[in-house]
């Protein structure tokens, strides 16, 4: 009989770690219930066909898990995305990143210098009520969610965030994608979440808010037209009544570290 030794703790190990990350993934894009269905139809196909060698049943389950893989990726290719990208950009590695992007060391003024535009956009259209959703890239690409708008590729003005979002603009009801240092598009559709736990008070821009940061780790803002509360979303958690302050030190953290 084989011994239990370091190297299958280790295996046991990085599996846990893949399913810790999976569930995560997916409890914050609203498909956790499919995660736990997943999960116990492997158990099954490993107790029927490894475990009593059922033959049957175990065949059958043989065939679906053949074509189940092939199933999974095209059905959580989102999900797979930031997986991935969570994966290669975890804080353990980012230093790594560090030694060779040297040119970043005075990025605190630059940074400053593109969010201030944006919160002072936010504060006006919160003091007028006017609705607004902004998202912001991260590492992955919103080229597909760009083209869904109309190209603008400006540098980011407050004044002109304003006018986009002004209630006569014909833009102003779809969302405004910033990547890096340029307002890329405007009147984008962005995917609508359908998790339970977002309170029916909320309306259409925080469900698109909270869907594109399910899907992707872009970071999402948005002012309410009912209320003028300004909310943000990011890693598929909305966090609602936000102060300048507090949406500054959020947008400033997420440039910073793009």
């Amino acid at each position: 009989m084989e011994q239990f030794g370091i190297r299958d703790a280790f295996d046991i190990a990085i599996v846990a770690l893949l399913l810790f990350y999976l569930y995560r993934i997916m409890r914050e894009s609203g498909t956790i219930n499919i995660f736990f269905g997943v999960l116990a139809f492997i158990v099954v196909w490993v107790l029927t066909s490894q475990i009593l060698e059922l033959k049957l049943i175990g065949t059958i389950l043989d065939q679906f898990m053949n074509i189940g893989l092939l199933v999974l990726v095209i059905l959580f290719q989102d999900q797979i995305k930031r997986f991935l990208v969570e994966l290669g950009d975890h804080k353990r590695w980012r230093f790594l990143k560090n030694l060779f992007r040297h040119e970043k060391d005075g990025g605190s003024s630059d940074t400053r210098k593109y969010v201030l535009p944006i919160v002072y956009a936010c504060m006006n259209m919160s003091k007028t009520r006017t609705g607004a959703l902004i998202v912001i890239r991260q590492e992955l690409s919103l080229e597909s969610y760009e083209k869904s708008g109309d190209v603008i590729d400006a540098d980011i003005n407050s004044r002109l965030i304003e006018n986009i979002f002004f209630k006569n603009s014909p833009l102003h009801d779809g969302a405004m994608i910033i990547d890096h240092d340029r307002i890329r598009s405007a009147g984008c559709i962005l995917p609508v979440s359908h998790d339970r736990n977002v309170p029916r008070a909320l309306g259409l821009r925080h469900r698109s808010a909270l869907g594109i940061s399910q899907a992707t780790d872009a970071f999402a803002i948005v002012v309410s037209e009912e209320t003028g509360n300004i909310s943000v979303a990011h890693k598929g958690v909305l966090t609602t009544r936000l102060s300048s302050a507090d949406l500054e030190h959020k947008l400033s953290q997420v440039m910073i570290n793009d």
